[in-house]
């Protein structure tokens, strides 16, 4: 742990002991700081990114209390996804979603893409080939296109960023959430999704205090 995480640490831990909370998570158990900082896209707010992969069934039984969640964000919070990319069998769905946000249809083939894999079992989500053509069909688009887009140029960059951020958040697994690119949880830190929004809830509040405190 590098000497700027300890001393953000030291003042959130400090904030954190003096918030009331029935039952406060607990750094090192319910929730944990990064392996190393990670830079956020608007410091002004509040990032909570999720590390995930669709190939992953605890991503996919996430999708339905994360989107009921993110719907009620506050106005200084902000929410994104990543994908994870810790081996090279996952690279073909972290390239899917590049590919289908160059594309512009990652909302509306994000979670059909999730049910897919898990609900009809039709997509194997190692396999590059198949998402090309699954994405083809789905979307609509000319398979040139497509294939364009899972070969693009800037595409080895986005996997290559993926895999630092997935190093540098020091996730075992998937998913998981890196809020403010200095805390982690995840629902098995936690023992279940709903548990982990909680303390994703409760870090929001405690690096809001945390951001005010330094103004």
């Amino acid at each position: 742990m590098n000497i700027s995480i300890r001393k953000g640490l030291t003042v959130l831990m400090l904030t954190f002991s003096a918030f009331a909370f029935a039952e406060a998570p607990v750094l090192g158990s319910e929730f944990d700081a990064v392996a190393q900082n990670i830079s956020t896209d608007n410091p002004a707010k509040i990032e909570v990114m999720e590390i995930f992969w669709y190939g992953c069934s605890h991503c996919y039984q996430m999708e339905a209390p994360l989107h009921a969640w993110v719907k009620k964000l506050p106005s200084d919070v902000y929410f994104k996804r990543m994908p994870g990319l810790p081996n090279p069998s996952w690279a073909p769905m972290a390239k899917a979603f590049y590919a289908m946000e160059t594309l512009g249809v990652s909302e509306k083939l994000h979670t059909k893409l999730f049910d897919a894999i898990h609900k009809t079992k039709t997509l194997n989500p190692t396999d590059e080939k198949a998402a090309i053509d699954w994405v083809t069909a789905q979307s609509g688009m000319d398979k040139i296109k497509v294939d364009q887009a899972f070969k693009s140029f800037t595409m080895n960059t986005s996997l290559n960023r993926a895999a630092q951020i997935f190093k540098a958040s020091g996730a075992t697994g998937v998913p998981s959430l890196v809020i403010d690119g200095k805390f982690i949880t995840s629902a098995t830190m936690n023992g279940g999704n709903e548990q982990a929004l909680k303390t994703t809830d409760y870090i929001i509040e405690n690096v809001r205090k945390d951001k005010a405190a330094k103004k």
